[in-house]
């Protein structure tokens, strides 16, 4: 797994988690009626600190969608 985060990452992380094809998560989708709960959102959220994401899971409750993930992450900076 590489260490830089890039929107298709998460994308594919994502995937990986719902056990989806990444072509299937669209930046809009929500990501819970995908079939992701709290627990994958805090695994996505912990591996994406461990690449450098600034990035809290109470961060991605708000919103989630790859899209708005995305723009934290890009506003937030590395760590």
């Amino acid at each position: 797994m590489s260490d830089v985060l890039t929107l298709e990452r998460m994308r594919q992380d994502a995937a990986d988690i719902l056990h989806l094809d990444a072509a299937e998560i669209r930046d809009d989708d929500n990501l819970m009626d995908l079939g992701l709960d709290s627990l994958r959102a805090m695994s996505l959220a912990m591996n994406w600190r461990k690449a450098g994401a600034a990035i809290e899971f109470t961060d991605l409750i708000d919103d989630v969608t790859l899209g708005h993930w995305w723009q934290l992450v890009q506003a937030a900076g590395p760590r």
